[in-house]
């Protein structure tokens, strides 16, 4: 596909400096594009790239200023990086196969409705009395267990295992080799020092809009719900135990694990290997840096870091201290010499 950056802009409601009449025909990123690629610039870090990058034309914010000349067409919008990730979907729906129909060999329920559009690839299987929304995209070797429930536009990549009474809203992503519904990690311990399971007869909710990258776990509740409300996005490898809540537009970096019976409010954004102890409250709009921990509940509108967390600027100033220890110990040594020293003449 080929389009000008005049037409681009056009799409975009960007505004354009430079050659309009310019033939984009693919997208790279700015410090690898070539003649015919679109890139971007969002990240100040990468502005050195805009003065030698071979785009053909690049998306910058409109009040963006160069301190010297730029060579490529400018196409001038609200937020570079927005705008796209508006093109890539834009294309990726061009381009993506239109999978419907079933494939064989696969298990379908007797009973079970398949609307208009649905898909569902070799090797899976539908369970019992499952209620499928439209246009459902049901990959190779995905499991939806009885009573499940679908909604519009679900899609389920290979591998997938959603346990039975689990239900997932409308236009949810759930990447390849994730589990939804298995069993919450719940053991009694018992006087002879073993452990008796605790059946776990809840399920989890997933809510509109939501992404699930690959290989996590969402576990089911012990009673009631594990709840992931609208607009999360998960990313790979994360833990979900059991009873557990999410709030909206909450995103989480790969490695994230929640224990059991903790609530996360709407719109964190969480780092990588973060740790949450169980039965904690954590309030809305936080930023939790990678590889912190949080072992008792947080309020809101926080910017946190460590283990355990503590404000950013207080966990740099640690990191700070910690780089001097060294030279400290090797000060605090000197220091007993010359006191031991001088303790020893006084003596004399």
């Amino acid at each position: 596909m080929e389009i000008t950056a005049q037409q681009l802009a056009a799409m975009v409601n960007g505004t354009v400096e430079g050659d309009s009449t310019v033939v984009i025909n693919t997208y790279a990123k700015i410090e690898e594009a070539e003649a015919g690629s679109l890139t971007f610039l969002a990240n100040p870090k990468y502005t050195h790239f805009i003065y030698e990058t071979n785009a053909s034309a690049v998306l910058v914010r409109k009040d963006f200023v160069p301190e010297q000349e730029v060579k490529t067409t400018l196409i001038r919008v609200d937020d570079p990086y927005a705008t796209l990730a508006m093109l890539l979907n834009y294309v990726n729906n061009l381009m993506a196969p239109k999978r419907v129909g079933v494939e064989q060999p696969s298990y379908v329920s007797e009973g079970v409705e398949l609307p208009e559009d649905t898909y569902v690839g070799a090797f899976a299987y539908v369970g019992k009395n499952v209620k499928l929304g439209k246009n459902v995209k049901i990959y190779p070797q995905v499991y939806v267990g009885d009573g499940v429930e679908l909604g519009d536009d679900v899609i389920l990549y290979p591998g997938v295992k959603v346990y039975h009474g689990c239900k997932i809203g409308n236009r949810c992503i759930v990447h390849a080799g994730t589990v939804i519904g298995s069993d919450g990690f719940g053991f009694a311990p018992k006087e002879d020092g073993t452990f008796e399971k605790i059946s776990q007869i809840g399920i989890v909710v997933i809510e509109d809009d939501v992404e699930i990258g690959s290989n996590t776990s969402i576990d089911r509740a012990t009673m009631g719900a594990t709840v992931i409300k609208r607009g999360v996005k998960l990313d790979n490898l994360i833990q979900v135990a059991h009873n557990v809540e999410i709030g909206e537009n909450t995103v989480m970096a790969a490695q994230v694990g929640i224990a059991g019976s903790t609530k996360i409010g709407k719109n964190n954004m969480i780092g990588g290997q973060v740790g949450f102890a169980g039965h904690i409250t954590v309030g809305d709009n936080n930023g939790i840096g990678a590889q912190s921990g949080v072992p008792n509940s947080v309020g809101s509108n926080q910017r946190l870091m460590g283990s355990p967390v503590v404000p950013a600027l207080d966990f740099a100033r640690q990191v700070v201290y910690m780089k001097r220890l060294g030279d400290m110990s090797n000060d605090l040594r000197t220091l007993k010499k010359e006191v031991a020293k001088l303790t020893e003449n006084k003596e004399q």
